[in-house]
């Protein structure tokens, strides 16, 4: 039987990322996705049967996890099972999906690390896996699909949320360094990525695109589709503060990659002090394209 409760004594995940210090950013970063996962949640539970069962493999801080209760409750119901390493997100995401569903949809989290578990013996086969973002932090990605494709019930679907465009937030000259800093933080947070790749335990690369490593793992109806995230200004409060995450993380994942002058200009941009501060800017904004990736157990 599968283990439907809440399971603890999971706390870890293998990226060396402390998740759990930015639950509150991803937070704040789920308020300004709620429309964009609404539609996509909406779309991916339209073809599911009566009272389906979803599992939101990796929920986060459950952005996409309250979205997803949305739909089901919206269509008369489901069960909706949450995945994911860390208790606090974990917790996060429970109380997101719960408040979400309205009663109509049964939540149950699962504190699992997927780098180890068979996720088939810790969820009941469902009609709809969601993984957004967290088979790149596994060491195997392709092995990791394989599993997720191993708790499908026949006939169901996996949706892979990997890839995309970079997410903007500024424009091309802020007028304090050299114009271009963003591109220039995208291409150290790139290599930052590579590294964390290689620093995972037991990393295996991965050289081929989505759609590839769909069909190899058996699935069927192989396609994609891509969604935006987009909050153009005047900017709110919510995207002046992503505009000044973003630039946080990324300036301290490129670390001494950073030119002297480019670090003398966020050093401004980050001081609520200094007059050329980023959160008291009227063009700064949020853009993002996300790419989906769908596959179909086969009905045998």
């Amino acid at each position: 039987m599968p283990r439907l409760g809440t399971v603890r004594g999971v706390a870890h995940t293998r990226d060396g990322i402390d998740w759990s210090a930015r639950l509150e950013d991803m937070k704040r970063a789920d308020a300004l996705d709620e429309e964009a996962l609404r539609v996509v949640a909406g779309r991916l539970a339209r073809p599911l049967p009566d009272s389906p069962t979803v599992v939101d493999a990796g929920s986060g801080s459950g952005g996409m996890s309250a979205a997803l209760a949305g739909a089901l409750g919206a269509r008369g119901g489901g069960t909706l099972v949450l995945v994911d390493a860390v208790p606090e997100l974990l917790d996060a995401a429970t109380a997101a999906a719960r408040a979400a569903a309205g009663g109509r949809v049964h939540v149950r989290p699962v504190l699992a690390d997927l780098a180890d578990a068979d996720l088939a013996s810790l969820v009941p086969s469902a009609h709809l896996v969601w993984a957004a973002r967290v088979v790149h932090h596994l060491p195997d990605q392709g092995d990791a699909v394989t599993r997720l494709v191993g708790a499908l019930a026949p006939g169901g679907w996996l949706a892979l949320e990997e890839g995309g465009l970079d997410s903007k937030h500024l424009p091309w000259d802020l007028g304090v360094g050299e114009p271009g800093l963003q591109d220039r933080l995208i291409a150290a947070r790139r290599e930052w990525f590579a590294r964390m790749r290689q620093d995972v335990p037991g990393s295996v690369r991965l050289p081929v695109g989505w759609n590839v490593v769909l069909a190899e793992a058996g699935l069927t109806d192989v396609t994609a589709f891509s969604y935006l995230v987009e909050h153009q200004g005047p900017p709110t409060p919510a995207v002046r503060a992503a505009a000044l995450e973003w630039l946080g993380f990324h300036v301290g994942v490129a670390g001494d990659q950073l030119h002297t002058s480019d670090r003398a200009a966020v050093r401004r941009l980050l001081d609520p002090d200094d007059d050329a501060w980023l959160g008291a800017r009227d063009d700064v904004f949020v853009l993002q394209a996300r790419t989906v990736a769908l596959g179909r157990r086969s009905q045998a």
